[in-house]
């Protein structure tokens, strides 16, 4: 129930204006604008008139109602731009300042440039060059492996380009033209910079040329080995720049294309760039409890996104025409259409089937577990966005059958076929360190060999466990793996729950996560399970030793009969209870076996 005194509104103007809704506190809740202010207002209070699910809402809340009288429409949406953002009222759609962009940077005033996946808020800083934003992590990280495939351009930290004498695993595998150790001129590995800045921008067509002019060359100077990588380089580009349907068809101007997806007072807004008629990246936007219509919305958006900015495509794609269509073009200075037909038409399907399926992934758990990775790679300042994550750990329980497990875990999730067991051989009992060491050389060796390397190992314990595998990882020349240990911090025990302590290279002190972090739990989770599958593991090896050993015992049965013994009945407790008939049937076990068996099982 309002207590907005409706009556009032017949002494309001009806003059073109923009109107503030306020609460009983005075505080802003809405903003709007009108032609006829006092027309629009009364339409608010008449029941049918007004079918936003919202509106009901933004009425119980309702106290006052402020206008202010202007001469034209085009003040009026001037007007309500700058009011909305400065009072950022909770039922009108606002561009917040604090939203997070995904993009990808390259570093282009260092020596030798590289190209990493950031995330942003707000303005982005000025240390290089930026690309998208891009709709997802996920979007952009498959960005990102097709630039590694393209242009081999380093991969690893600044620190690791400084330490190393020799190349690692991605020189053999052509993903990097070591410029660590002078493989390459500066000449050279700025040519693959420029190149990739260029096929982020969507100048494919001139990267296509130099490459082919390149290869020319390279071939008329018997150059083939060079010449056939640059024509595979080519024949990639191609698959992926002529395959792209309505998407690579695009008109040749710069446009953005704009679309809604709403579902009562919940409005996913999705952004589409095309930059010299290629899709170069994309963006979206969520709105709650928002009481415009589409047009509104619309309207607001293109104000509040495109009016400080210096930089407009040509054109602005919409599925409707807009009330003001004028009034907003001259403002912006940039056509705004809504194409009826052709690919224009298509573009801006896209959009909504974007806007579609953003709305629905915003609720979905695949995209919180997206950003919990980013938040891991940020916080704890890994290389590599940590899509799979291996953990390793031992168990020695009193210094019998030393073994150890590895457990892995793709996109957050626990990934159960990529496990592995470990029977650690040739080290002394209680040296955990090289059980540790032995372990996770075996598992990155194979790795390596496979060209199968995780993004991110975990091994149990400190500073000491970390030394080890960092070793390891010098020995096999790998340099494009994050490593970290995770210890329990002694004495933090707080209502059941246990901090940890993360140390990575480099730093002297560890990182302790927030007690209630979503990563904390992750990171346990993660350690757990591989805690668990070791200490399963030993449980197994010494029964399994346990049961040998009683076997052993029984006279007359061999190694060879033993083991058509395990194999036909499965276990001891089996073998023992098995009448003489089961146990004829196993092949080899003779009478006076049988007899012997069943003498043995009374003894015991």
């Amino acid at each position: 129930m309002t207590s907005f005194d409706v009556k009032t509104l017949d002494k309001y103007s009806t003059e073109p204006g923009v109107y503030l809704m306020k609460n009983t506190r005075g505080g802003v809740i809405y903003v709007g604008k009108a032609n006829n202010l006092r027309q629009r207002l009364k339409q608010y209070f008449h029941p049918g008139r007004d079918e936003r699910p919202m509106i009901p809402f933004l009425i119980a809340e309702l106290s006052q109602i402020d206008i202010i009288v202007v001469t034209t429409e085009k003040e009026a949406l001037l007007l309500e731009n700058t009011l909305i953002k400065k009072h950022q009222p909770k039922f009108n759609a606002l561009l917040k300042d604090d939203k997070t962009f995904i993009s990808l940077m390259i570093n282009h005033k260092h020596p030798w440039p590289m190209i990493q996946l950031v995330r942003s808020k707000g303005k982005q800083k000025k240390d290089g060059l930026y690309f998208g934003p891009y709709t997802s992590a996920y979007a952009a990280r498959q960005t990102l492996e097709l630039m590694a495939r393209l242009f081999p351009l380093r991969q690893c930290s600044d620190e690791e380009l400084k330490r190393r004498t020799r190349p690692c695993l991605l020189y053999g595998i052509k993903r990097c033209i070591a410029p660590c150790v002078g493989f390459c001129s500066s000449e050279e590995y700025h040519a693959y910079v420029d190149r990739a800045m260029d096929f982020l921008k969507g100048h494919d067509n001139k990267i296509l040329k130099e490459l082919k002019s390149e290869m020319e060359k390279a071939s008329s100077a018997l150059e083939f080995e060079k010449a056939a990588s640059l024509l595979q380089t080519i024949q990639q580009i191609e698959h992926i720049t002529q395959g792209g349907g309505v998407v690579a068809r695009a008109a040749g101007k710069d446009c953005d294309a704009l679309a809604l997806h709403r579902q009562g007072g919940e409005v996913m807004l999705a952004q589409l760039f095309f930059r010299e008629g290629n899709l170069i990246g994309s963006e979206h936007y969520t709105f709650s409890e928002v009481a415009e219509t589409s047009e509104e919305i619309y309207a607001s958006f293109l104000l509040q996104y495109y009016k400080e900015r210096q930089a407009r495509p040509h054109e602005i794609l919409l599925p409707l025409k807009l009330p003001n269509h004028d009034l907003l073009e001259e403002i912006l200075g940039t056509s705004l259409l809504t194409p009826q037909k052709g690919d224009k038409k298509q573009i801006v399907e896209l959009a909504e089937k974007n806007a579609k399926e953003l709305f629905q992934q915003e609720k979905d758990e695949n995209d919180l577990t997206e950003k919990m990775l980013l938040d891991l790679q940020e916080t704890l300042g890994l290389l590599k966005f940590p899509k799979r994550i291996e953990c390793l750990d031992t168990s020695n329980i009193s210094g019998s059958d030393l073994v150890a497990s590895m457990v892995a875990f793709t996109d957050g999730k626990y990934d159960k076929k990529r496990g592995r067991i470990f029977k650690i051989q040739g080290i002394l009992k209680g040296d955990d360190y090289a059980a540790l060491r032995q372990v996770v050389f075996r598992r990155l060796k194979r790795a390596k060999e496979e060209n199968d390397l995780p993004d991110l190992i975990i091994v149990d314990g400190g500073k000491g466990q970390l030394t080890q595998a960092l070793d390891v990882l010098k020995e096999l020349d790998i340099a494009t793996i994050d490593v970290m240990s995770v210890a329990k911090q002694e004495g933090k025990h707080e209502k059941g729950l246990t901090r940890e302590k993360v140390f990575r290279p480099g730093q002297s002190e560890p990182f302790i996560l927030s007690l209630h972090s979503p990563l904390l739990f992750l990171l346990q989770r993660i350690r757990d399970e591989a805690h668990r599958r070791a200490i399963g593991f030993h449980r197994k090896k010494r029964s399994q030793r346990t049961l040998t050993s009683l076997i052993d015992e029984i006279p007359g049965i061999g190694p060879v009969k033993r083991k058509q013994l395990l194999s036909h009945f499965g276990s001891l407790q089996r073998i023992l209870q098995a009448s003489e008939e089961a146990l004829k049937e196993v092949p080899g076990i003779t009478s006076k076996d049988i007899a012997q068996i069943k003498k043995f099982a009374q003894t015991i």
